[in-house]
């Protein structure tokens, strides 16, 4: 399989993305465009492939992104692009272009979408916390709420209307973990996060967390919320914040995770997602 990845050698995400490349047996055409800019339209197929807005694909942190007041909503897209071709730092990284399609790789675990399944052994990020393979799952998937059970989470409305489920393991098949949200429009309440005592203190929840959210993100959501009793330390540490209930919409006051199911001393916390 042809593979092109448009890679910064300076970022962990790219640098991972392009170990797991290679692990899966590709040797990709890699592309360092910070030297090596992609032209305009070049760029907006990428952008346009990977099923991204032109500010979507933009990167914020480590860029002279509110510097150039490029935060104003009056910016077009042609003048977003303008400002990623003459700072190629604002190109988010790394996108991954195969047969199968373009994906920016944020979390790295992504760029799995574009590969041939059949990769057997575990493979770590440079951080040693392993790759995730995400599988959709019925809300009555038994695994599911055993997992849940025995985390103490709630298991009463799994198999609702309108809820998401994932299993994660790694390439050889291990489990992992869970995940699963609600999504409202723009909200997504984040829900069912377990990871079982064997799998933490790795880095997992973290990066299981990172992918649950993109696959929010991918079907419209841009903004998180979740409950915890917990583990609010964990969820401050990958960007959420605690916040009063009342400043909650009322989609998310409406689930029943937050109207019934979790207990009133349940911290309400929040993020935009971001990559």
């Amino acid at each position: 399989m042809n593979i092109t990845i448009y890679h910064n050698p300076d970022c962990g995400t790219s640098r991972n993305v392009l170990a797991l490349l290679r692990a899966a047996g590709a040797e990709p055409t890699v592309i360092e465009y910070l030297a090596a800019p992609p032209d305009r339209q070049t760029l907006a197929a990428l952008i346009s492939e990977a099923g991204l807005t032109v500010r979507g694909a933009m990167r914020v942190k480590g860029t002279p992104y509110k510097d150039l007041g490029l935060d104003d909503p009056a910016l077009t897209d042609a003048q977003l692009i303008d400002h990623m071709l003459r700072h190629p730092i604002l190109i988010n990284r790394p996108f991954v272009v195969t047969a199968r399609g373009a994906r920016l790789c944020r979390p790295s675990d992504l760029a799995l979408d574009l590969l041939e399944p059949g990769l057997a052994v575990d493979v770590n990020k440079e951080e040693g916390s392993p790759f995730l393979r995400d599988e959709q799952i019925a809300g009555d998937d038994p695994g599911l709420a055993a997992a849940l059970l025995d985390a103490g989470l709630p298991t009463d409305d799994l198999a609702q209307a309108g809820r998401t489920f994932y299993a994660y393991r790694a390439f050889a098949g291990r489990e992992i973990g869970y995940g699963g949200f609600e999504r409202n429009g723009q909200d997504v309440l984040l829900r069912s996060v377990v990871v079982p005592p064997a799998g933490r203190n790795q880095g997992i929840g973290r990066n299981l967390l990172a992918l649950l959210q993109r696959r929010a993100y991918d079907q419209g959501a841009r903004q998180a919320w979740l409950l915890t009793q917990t583990a609010a330390s964990f969820f401050e540490r990958a960007g959420f914040q605690a916040i009063a209930r009342e400043q909650a919409p009322q989609v998310i006051l409406a689930t029943r995770q937050a109207s019934n199911l979790c207990p009133a001393s349940a911290v309400l916390m929040t993020r935009t997602i971001a990559f």
